[in-house]
């Protein structure tokens, strides 16, 4: 990391599409050991605790954290597009700048949104209509989750920063270790010690804090110009305004997303535990496919943001074809392989007959239409990769999260079905797709790309 200013920048130099994958790869790996820490406790308190502690973990508890983590992994990207572009134009002040106003903007939002959540957690999973026999163990659960934030937004930032100058590599170690630490303590709390939802919940609170010590002990010993130093931690007012003017759009972004989700588990907890038992697990194979588009939307907004910073415009608008045409080819794979695994996939969660029933519909019904989000994924990636955040923000608000809403009022109203509810999913991704598609090509226009 620390030799990038004295060989060449295969980012914007390299074969586009070698070097897309070779970030890529590491990322979605990476992504996937993160989305292990909820599935393993999930596995296991499905099979060794019941499926009330199965709803608890999974249901309106990962909805809720999903919706802080998606608003802060946004806010984030802030960072990493800005550092991404300073470190592409080589203006090593600045990176070093956003480094540690990053730095500073993640333990002070963690504080804040820790105490927040810690005090707000039982009125947030009343609102979301959690059943009553699953509410104890959701509320002990979110409540320790939100104690150790200050770990995950550390973890989330750092890990960000390293991306943004082309290290995909670190987060994934760091990544791989902390999922065996995660599932050794979960072993050891919930099937030894029989701790139940409280061994889960700290079990990911360990394993995350030994992750955000990782990544902030790589930045510090970084021999390059991203190198952290604990007392230089503070907020540098230019610097901190760029950041949020690119972050909060995309946190706003992410955040139509998650809130969507959040009405959809309340409407769905409506049908009954069985219904929510369903839902938690085919979230965790519905991650399968959020790693894989993630983590192509990370590479496509780093791959822009330096070649942006470099000045090398031509590779802008060719990287983005060829990260479409990528992911549309592993997405086709993942629907497939979902789509013929899905009975023994659900079976890994859960042994009941009727959640398996309910969830495999439910997969059914929603896999088939991942390849239209390919185009949201991509093109907003790569506009936030050229700074721009605010119409990508708005299409995303009417498009997804203002119709999506109008489709479960309506849809409830007038026929109170899962299936319904359900489908406002493809509806609302083929219209903003559409959206996405005419407004970039608008944007390279007007840039002359």
């Amino acid at each position: 990391m620390g030799r990038g200013n004295q060989n060449t920048n295969q980012i914007t130099e390299g074969v586009i599409w070698r070097q897309l994958l070779l970030f890529f790869f590491p990322i979605v790996f990476g992504t996937f050991f993160q989305q292990l820490y909820n599935t393993i406790d999930t596995v296991i308190v499905g099979h060794f605790v019941g499926k009330e502690a199965l709803a608890s973990v999974g249901g309106s508890t990962a909805q809720i954290i999903g919706l802080i983590v998606g608003f802060f992994t946004g806010l984030s990207s802030g960072a990493s597009v800005i550092i991404a572009q300073f470190y592409g134009a080589q203006d090593e002040r600045s990176v070093r700048q956003s480094l540690h106003t990053a730095y500073a903007f993640s333990t002070l939002g963690s504080i804040v949104i820790s105490v927040l959540g810690i005090a707000l957690t039982p009125s947030m999973l009343a609102w979301m209509h959690t059943p009553e026999e699953i509410m104890a163990d959701s509320v002990l659960y979110l409540r320790i989750y939100f104690a150790g934030i200050l770990f995950v937004f550390i973890y989330n930032m750092g890990s960000s920063v390293l991306r943004s100058i082309g290290d995909s590599k670190n987060p994934l170690y760091y990544l791989i270790i902390c999922c065996f630490i995660n599932i050794v303590l979960d072993v050891v709390f919930v099937v030894f010690f029989h701790m139940g939802v409280l061994g889960v919940a700290l079990a990911t609170f360990l394993s995350q804090a030994f992750s955000a010590l990782l990544v902030t002990h790589k930045l510090m010993k970084s021999e390059g110009i991203l190198r952290l130093y604990i007392r230089q931690i503070r907020f540098h007012g230019s610097v901190m305004k760029s950041q949020l003017r690119i972050g909060v759009p995309a946190g706003i972004q992410s955040v139509m997303y998650s809130i969507t989700n959040v009405i959809i588990q309340a409407a769905l907890n409506g049908f009954g535990t069985d219904t929510a038992a369903a839902w938690s697990v085919f979230g965790k194979l519905d991650a399968v496919f959020w790693m894989v588009s993630s983590a192509f939307g990370i590479s496509i907004t780093t791959f822009v943001g330096q070649n942006y910073g470099a000045r090398r415009h031509d590779r802008i608008r060719k990287s983005t074809r060829v990260c479409l045409g990528i992911d549309f080819l592993v997405s086709a794979v993942l629907v497939v392989f979902l789509i013929a695994a899905r009975v023994p996939l659900f079976r890994l969660f859960t042994s009941d007959a009727e959640v398996i029933r309910i969830g495999t519909e439910m997969l059914l019904l929603i896999t088939p239409w991942y390849i239209i989000f390919v185009f949201i994924e991509i093109l907003s990636g790569s506009l936030r990769g050229i700074g721009d955040v605010i119409v990508p923000m708005i299409l995303t608000m009417c498009g997804v999260c203002l119709l999506r809403i109008l489709w479960i009022v309506g849809a409830l109203r007038i026929q109170p079905t899962i299936p319904v509810i359900i489908f406002s999913y493809p509806v609302t991704w083929i219209i903003t797709s559409i959206l996405f598609i005419f407004y970039y090509f608008y944007r390279i226009k007007k840039m002359k790309i």
